[in-house]
């Protein structure tokens, strides 16, 4: 079991695991992750609260400063200071500035839980920032230039365009075809594919359509479905039982009949 140590003086500490105020620990400029679920926050937080940090915190000395870089962990980083923790377990390792920005990078790609946007922001930035090329950047990120440039294509999106592409959960191809579009055409070629909920063909084809003056076909009405439904409801149990794991005490009652299902519930403002 690793000896953490609370101390300031972490210059020979390198590669070990040390605690860190968590008022030392400075953001990576080149993180990737711009959304954060409070939800699973939440249940990071509870998590963390009951069993500890299990995987320390990645970070890099700041040089000629008292700061650490984080490298990884802005989670259970974020988690930790919605438990008002004062010290966090981290790893120190010796990485330059541009080292730091590949790693932060890789390690949220690895997770394969960014979006394509955060994805195409994060390479931008290592791009800009430290002026390497689209090979360079290739090379460091292990995978093809070309996917690197798909990548890149996605940011001549407008912020609206991007939005809109999160909300109706596009897929990246989705995406990337939309940039077919002259701009005026793409917020409503948006609305029209997230609506009819259509794949990546028949969005090709739609697009295609709009490019040769056709008239897409009549909307589709979008329905609920009863497995969506208990996805919603399954989601709220979910926050439910976070709140009670986490201490809060709250009181639910569930009434469920032919047409719908309804919940009170009662959260205690003081504990």
């Amino acid at each position: 079991m690793a000896i953490f140590q609370k101390t300031q003086e972490t210059e020979t500490a390198v590669n070990k695991v040390v605690e860190i105020p968590i008022s030392a620990i400075v953001p990576n400029p080149a993180q990737p992750r711009v959304v954060f679920d409070d939800y699973e926050l939440s249940r990071l937080a509870v998590s963390i609260q009951q069993n500890g940090i299990l995987q320390p915190l990645t970070v890099r000395r700041v040089e000629n400063s008292l700061t650490y870089e984080l490298i990884a962990g802005e989670r259970r980083l974020r988690a930790c200071k919605l438990l008002n923790m004062s010290f966090v377990p981290c790893i120190i390792i010796s990485a330059s500035a541009k080292d730091s920005a590949v790693l932060a990078v890789l390690e949220n790609l690895q997770r394969q839980d960014l979006s394509f946007i955060e994805e195409a922001y994060a390479i931008k930035n290592l791009i800009d920032f430290y002026g390497l090329t689209q090979e360079e950047t290739a090379a460091r990120l292990g995978t093809a230039q070309s996917t690197i440039a798909n990548k890149l294509r996605l940011l001549k999106l407008t912020d609206e365009e991007k939005a809109l592409v999160m909300r109706y959960k596009l897929s990246e191809r989705q995406a990337r075809a939309l940039l077919r579009l002259p701009s005026e055409q793409r917020p409503d070629a948006v609305h029209y594919i997230g609506s009819n909920d259509l794949n990546t063909a028949q969005t090709d084809q739609y697009i295609e359509g709009l490019l040769k003056g056709e008239p897409p076909r009549q909307k589709v009405t979008r329905r609920w479905s009863y497995r969506a439904v208990n996805l919603y409801i399954n989601t709220f149990n979910k926050t439910i039982d976070a709140m009670k794991e986490a201490g809060i005490n709250c009181e639910t009652t569930k009434n469920r009949t032919e047409d719908f299902v309804e919940y009170v519930v009662k959260i205690p403002l003081k504990q």
